[in-house]
Parts: C-alpha cells; structure tokens; sequence
C-alpha cells in the first residue's frame, strides 16, 4: 500500500478526528453585517463554504441510466451496513427494527452499478441507503457519486442534504447513503430521485518544499492540470500548533470540480494526523480555493517532514442525468414519532433564544431553536438530552440551506435501546456558553507600522489581549490573541467607521467554543504608517456555564401537539 492510500485510507476510517465547522453560522452572521468578501455561486460540490469536506466525506449522487432490476428485499434490509452508519445511529435503529422501505432498484451503466436499497423515511429526515460496484480499481483511484437531490410531486425540491459513502473492502463495493431534511407532507407521496453524474478521480499529489520556519507568504508555482499557483503563509498558535494558511489559483473553472486539494505532511514516510478546527473552501476574494490546517510542531519536525499538495482529478466521468420515480411512506414511522410544542426561553428570564418544538422519531430527536434576532449566534456550544434520567444524548447542530435565518436545529441520533413515550422525562442541557459583545468601539492605535512586528496590549472586556502588527510587502497583518483562555476572540477587524472602513480578511477560521482565540486579518496593499483598528464584535467564553430545561414532562409554557 503507497503513502497515497495509506493517508486516504487513514482519513476514510477516523472521522471522529476531523472537525466540521459550521461556516453556515459563520458566513450568516458576516453577511448579515455586510462585512464580508464577494462569494461564489458554485453548488455544494465545489466551492461553497457551507461544508468542510475531507475524503471521508466523498458527495453522494449519481448519472447513471439503464435498467432496473428487482434483487432480493431481505439482503438489502438485513445487510450489515457497518461502519457507513457511524454517527447516525438512528438509521441503524430504524434498520433492526425493520422500519426501513425497501427500494431494491439497480442502474447499470459503462460496467457501474449503482443500487438504491432501503429509504428510511419519518418526520425528521429522507435517508437512502445506496451501494456502488465499479470493478476494479487502482490504490489512488475513487468513484464519486454526485449530484442526488429529491422533489416531490408538487415541485418542492429537498434542502439540507448530505451524502457519504465509504468503500467496503470485504464486498469489493462502495457504500452509501444519501440524506435529506426533505420528508412527504403526507403519508405516502411520490417523489423524484435525480441524479446527474458518476465520475472516477484519482489522488495526485505534488511535492512542497514549504519552510514552515519562515513566516513570509511562500509561492509555489504548480502550472499543472489547470492548477496555477499554491500561496502558503504559516503562522504560530501559541506555543506548540502551527496554522498552515493556502490559498489556490486556478487557471481554469475545471480544477474547481476536483475535490478537497489540500496539504499532507509526512514523517518518515507515513502522513502526519492534522489537528481539529482546520476549515476548507472558504472563497477568496478572486475565486481562490482557500484552506486553513493545523499541525502540532512536535509531529512535523524541521528535517524530518515533507509536505505535499493533494488532489483529486477527474479521470472518467459518466453523465446523461436520470430521474428514478419513487413513492416514499413514513406510515411505519407514525407509531413512534411525538411532536411537542415546547415555548420555552433557553435561559431563565431571558426571551433572546426560545426552544419552539421537539420531534421524537424512532431515528432521531429533533429541537428547534427559535432567536429573538436573525442569525444570532447560540449561546451555548454543547448540547444533551437527558431521557428518562438514566441515557444522555449529545447532539449536534444542523442548518439547512433553506432554513429560516433565526431558527437553529439540534438533532440527536437515537439509540436503538432508547424507550421514548409521551411521558417519558426528557431534560434539556446547554453546555460551554460563549458570549458574544459587539458594543466596545474604542478604536486600538497602531503607529509606526513597518516590517518589524510590533506588539501592544490592551484590555478588552476585561481581558488583557495582545495586539501583533507588521507588514509583509504592501500588505499589513493584525494579530490578536489572549492568554486568558475565557477571551474567545475576536471575529473580524476594520479601519475606521461608517461606508468608507476598511475590512480586514480574515487569515484564520475562528469558531466559537473551539478554544482557540488567535484570529490573523490582512489589510491588503495598506498604505500609511498609522492606523486605528475597530472590531466587528469578540466573544468570552464560559466552558463551565449550563442551563438545564425540563421538555418532558410539559412545562407551564409548552403542550403536547400530538
């Protein structure tokens, strides 16, 4: 096995390393406040900021076109689906409780055979489990399927959707499944599955000679397949994690197609394990592919690592876009699905966040999170559900492209051993709050700005936070960052005020709650020697802070709606 396959087969097995920020929340609230650069319109499947991908999470979709087949139903309900449903344990529930739809229709198309097996279909969600034959295939090669959307009869196309699949070493196959928040109003409705294109890539990678002892903006010239040039710039997190920043040019729209290019650092011949928080796609400002990765030193020692630029390239695609004409049911779903109108405030006293409403299905509990403003950000970074006093439930945040902009989702994959009844006790639980202040505008003077870096340090809420300014070239960095680890950070910075600021361009992909409070903005061709710096808004974070809301049995302020 090369080193190709051993780093994608490394991260096509250990998703839990891997950290998905929530760019929806990000970008929304940068929006909202007009604040940020010019975007691009490319869909899910190349440049959108929306969704941190990695090779592990290969889009679901597909082009193929020819007969359909039936094959027996037990096979596809009963298979060992494995380590695809890690994560969404609610399907595997649904799956041995035998509440899956039975689908069973096959495509056959240029030798590839895609077969759609089970649809798990309630309240909360449309999921398809697929698999894919291809035949053989070389170590750095990978069949990606893309392009799976859902409508229904009266038009309404799905929103939310995710896709993952993985390969199946023992069946010689591709699983997957395909997700939606789409669900049929009624009981049974017709549907339209399309899918638009199948397609081979292979891994290629190019070597790197990055100095990651140099803190200057290092370009490499690629000139290959349409890739022009590779900008890298490495800045120090603290006192052990170093920040790769990338940015890739292209000199055509088809690399935009490939997927996930980023950097492998290998040691010894075996790729480095990156650290959580690393965000990629994020657009630049001319349509640059954008990426942010972090490395502790200790596992990329000066001498002893190389670096190398990864990509995916197109080698095959098979097109011709079909539509498979499905009828969906959650009727086996009803039995076990309870809806709760809930009413009430997040916080004691507090109207700025309200919980509105709860759905338990056999898959999964949904609650939805109502703020008093648009695109607020929550509060509380962890949540838990408490059920029946004795099962805790960590759930996840989850925002569809179509969702109103001051409602949030919380969803909680449900175990298959979990009994939940309309009197069932359900608690609540927010945990690690972050707090965000937008009111300070005293402006920080910067003076004698040059390429030497200069450091000030102010108090900001409290909290003492040091400043690091320099040019590099005709461009000035600004560096913030606190030793007190309870200063979250600050978002994004500006010179001067009203139509007429400046925006500095974020260098670091920040997080709320991800522990780490050093944010770098470029002012790009910044002229003068002074300069008086706002910011947009920080945040301070209390890890030990929680609110604990009773949702079952019904507050004061909630009813039971079915």
């Amino acid at each position: 096995m090369n080193n190709v396959e051993k780093a994608l087969k490394r991260k096509l097995n250990d998703d839990s390393e891997m950290a998905y920020p929530d760019f929806d929340e990000m970008w929304n609230r940068m929006e909202q406040t007009g604040h940020t650069a010019p975007t691009l319109t490319d869909t899910s499947d190349s440049f959108t900021p929306h969704r941190h991908r990695n090779w592990r999470k290969i889009t679901i979709a597909a082009s193929l076109s020819a007969l359909l087949v039936a094959v027996p139903v037990y096979a596809a309900i009963h298979y060992n689906w494995g380590d695809l449903l890690h994560g969404r344990s609610g399907i595997q529930t649904a799956l041995n409780q035998d509440l899956g739809q039975p689908l069973e229709q096959s495509v056959t198309r240029d030798g590839v055979k895609l077969r759609l097996h089970t649809a798990i279909v309630d309240e909360n969600r449309t999921v398809i489990l697929y698999s894919l034959e291809v035949g053989k295939r070389a170590d750095n090669e990978f069949w990606n399927v893309k392009g799976v959307s859902l409508k229904s009869a009266a038009g309404k196309s799905s929103a939310g959707e995710y896709s993952f699949q993985q390969w199946d070493e023992k069946n010689q196959r591709y699983n997957g499944y395909f997700e939606s928040d789409w669900t049929p109003q009624q009981e049974t409705e017709n549907v339209r599955l399309t899918v638009d294109h199948i397609e081979l890539t292979s891994v290629q990678e190019l070597d790197l000679p990055l100095d990651t002892k140099s803190p200057q903006m290092q370009t490499f010239k690629l000139d290959r397949n349409g890739l022009q040039d590779l900008k890298v710039q490495v800045f120090e997190q603290g006192k052990d994690k170093l920040m790769l920043s990338s940015a890739i040019t292209f000199d055509s729209s088809k690399p935009k197609e490939w997927d996930n290019p980023q950097i492998i650092a290998y040691k010894g011949g075996e790729p480095v394990r990156p650290q959580p928080g690393g965000a990629f796609g994020t657009p630049g400002e001319n349509g640059e592919y954008t990426a942010q990765q972090y490395f502790t030193k200790a596992d990329i020692p000066e001498g002893q690592t190389t670096f190398k630029l990864q990509y995916a390239q197109t080698e095959k695609s098979i097109n011709e876009p079909i539509n498979l004409d499905l009828q969906l049911s959650k009727k086996k779903m009803e039995s076990g699905t309870i809806k709760s109108v809930l009413n009430t405030p997040l916080e004691n006293g507090n109207r700025n966040f309200t919980l509105e409403q709860m759905i338990v299905t056999p898959t999964q509990i949904r609650v939805t999170i109502r703020s008093e403003k648009k695109f607020a950000m929550l509060p509380y970074q962890k949540y838990f559900l408490s059920v029946n006093g004795g099962t805790t439930l960590e759930g996840s945040r989850w925002s569809s492209p179509d969702q109103e902009h001051d409602l949030n989702t919380i969803r909680f994959e449900r175990p298959s051993n979990l009994v939940i009844t309309k009197d069932t006790p359900v608690t609540f639980t927010g945990k690690y709050k972050v707090t965000t202040h937008s009111d300070d505008k005293t402006p920080q003077r910067l003076t004698d700005i040059s390429e030497q870096r200069q450091t000030l340090t102010t108090q900001i809420g409290g909290y003492p936070v040091k400043w690091t300014y320099y040019k590099q070239g005709s461009d000035l960095f600004v560096e913030t960052e606190s030793e007190d680890a309870h200063f979250g950070g600050i978002n994004q910075t500006h010179i001067a005020l009203g139509k007429e600021r400046i925006i500095g361009k974020p260098i670091t992909a920040n997080f709320a709650g991800d522990g780490n409070n050093k944010a770098v903005d470029v002012y790009k061709n910044f002229k003068g020697k002074e300069a008086s710096i706002y910011m947009f808004y920080y945040t301070t974070d209390d890890p030990e802070a929680e609110t604990t809301i009773p949702l079952r049995p019904l507050t004061s302020n909630s009813k039971a709606s079915k």
